[in-house]
């Protein structure tokens, strides 16, 4: 754990953000290149619950802590109009509480990205993105930004994507809750929890996104690569047996000049994801007794769901966002979280106290389930890569409230202290409530 202090307390004491505010857009200004800085800290507690048993991937019940870090530099370049070439390497670091087990919903969405308690550094992204305008009457100039370049382009416009990102780049967006760098940490509250969207270990996978954007309206597709075992680091390059496709309309729109947008999803996986159903029947008859959920003897899983998500302003102060999610449940989860069916609400105010227009407060509500053969593989004694007591003879949804202040510190440094409450930890009604406290430090530019 010590060379992860370390490395948190050389950004903050050496790294000069504002050395770059004041130089680097000056070097960057019109020269076609790109180029953005983050970093993330997040130290989490949890004080002894109750638990009257405990399996394989449960949260330990004894008061533990966890910290986890992870730097990303976003570097692009322009190549000609309407096309760009982006680069981000990223270091992860740490582990999250009870080595990121224990709850379906886990309390760190930057967890996803660590595959080794160790400081590691590899290639988050590598991707092309080229914009077609269809409308060159009306073309708007888009300003530098993280993995985004400086250019003009059209409001109808097809823009192409192939290469190496996070699904979760395109869809699923939103604009109060998406981000657990600076919004809330919760896994379930940064994307739909019920989408099973293809990732490895750390989140990205290759794939091709295409979106057609018109006045008010977006319509993106998605065809990427899923990891050869569940939640596992290498992808299945056996495109023709195993990938995930999805589907998303956006609709912006305002209320009395409030702006807002609404999505709905839909996704469908083929993967070697095996039937929950088909592994309990083959362990009560003896055919196989390692209730195996995470790496799959066979292609032809199946899996598909849907996802609403929706984000409102109500004043220049007030913001609000709501989620719901669905999935069948009936093959087991391949990359995000052990969630079938989910539905998330909160709201945010921006400006607390005088000239402090950056400082805000969130709060949310979010309640996650799983199928019938889901909870019954998981009471007969099946693991998934997330979640398992060993048994679950008292099924209940997995309900969690999270509250968190953000402050500005500097220019581009914030911090933020954060609550949740979480009940029935893994669904079951038997253990917890767990506090989990944490604080995290996020620096931007």
């Amino acid at each position: 754990m010590r060379p992860i202090w370390m490395i948190t307390a050389l950004v903050l004491c050496f790294f000069s953000p504002d050395l770059y505010a004041q130089t680097g857009d000056a070097l960057l200004k019109d020269s076609g290149w790109s180029f953005h800085f983050q970093f993330t800290g997040i130290l989490q507690y949890h004080p002894p619950f109750h638990a009257p048993y405990s399996g394989t991937n449960s949260l330990q019940p004894d008061a533990e802590k966890a910290y986890s870090v992870t730097s990303t530099a976003y570097i692009g370049r322009k190549l000609w109009n309407g096309a760009a070439l982006y680069f981000d390497p990223e270091m992860t670091g740490g582990e999250g509480l009870s080595t990121t087990r224990g709850i379906a919903g886990f309390p760190n969405g930057e967890t996803f990205r660590i595959g080794d308690a160790k400081p590691v550094v590899y290639v988050a992204r590598i991707f092309f993105r080229q914009d077609i305008n269809l409308d060159k009457g009306h073309m708007d100039n888009r300003e530098d930004g993280m993995n985004q370049v400086k250019d003009q382009v059209s409001n109808s416009r097809i823009s192409i994507n192939v290469g190496k990102f996070g699904m979760s780049d395109y869809f699923d967006q939103n604009a109060v809750s998406h981000d657990p760098r600076s919004d809330f940490m919760n896994w379930a509250l940064m994307n739909n929890g019920a989408y099973d969207y293809a990732a490895n270990t750390r989140g990205y996978t290759y794939g091709l996104v295409i979106e057609y954007y018109r006045p008010g309206w977006a319509l993106r597709a998605g065809t990427a690569l899923l990891p050869t075992y569940s939640n596992g680091p290498t992808l299945n390059f056996n495109y023709a047996k195993t990938n995930e496709e999805t589907i998303e309309l956006q609709k912006n729109y305002s209320i009395q000049q409030h702006p807002g947008s609404a999505r709905l999803l839909f996704y469908y996986n083929t993967s070697k994801a095996p039937a929950y159903r088909t592994a309990i029947n083959d362990f009560l008859n003896g055919t196989d007794t390692t209730l195996d959920a995470i790496y799959g003897k066979a292609y032809g899983g199946k899996k598909f769901g849907l996802g609403l998500n929706a984000d409102q302003a109500f004043s220049d102060r007030l913001k609000a966002f709501f989620r719901a999610g669905w999935n069948d449940g009936k093959t087991a989860t391949w990359a995000f979280a052990e969630i079938d069916n989910t539905a998330s609400a909160g709201l945010r105010y921006y400006g607390i106290g005088r000239n402090r227009t950056s400082d805000n407060i969130a709060i949310s509500i979010l309640s996650n389930g799983i199928s019938k053969d889901h909870r019954d593989f998981l009471n007969i004694g099946g693991y998934g890569f997330m979640i398992g007591d060993g048994k679950l003879p008292n099924y209940k949804r997995e309900n969690i409230t999270e509250i968190f202040y953000q402050v500005k510190l500097l220019e581009t440094v914030y911090a933020t202290a954060d609550y949740q409450f979480v009940l029935h930890p893994a669904y079951n009604a038997d253990r917890g409530p767990v506090h989990v406290i944490s604080a995290r430090v996020h620096v931007y530019f």
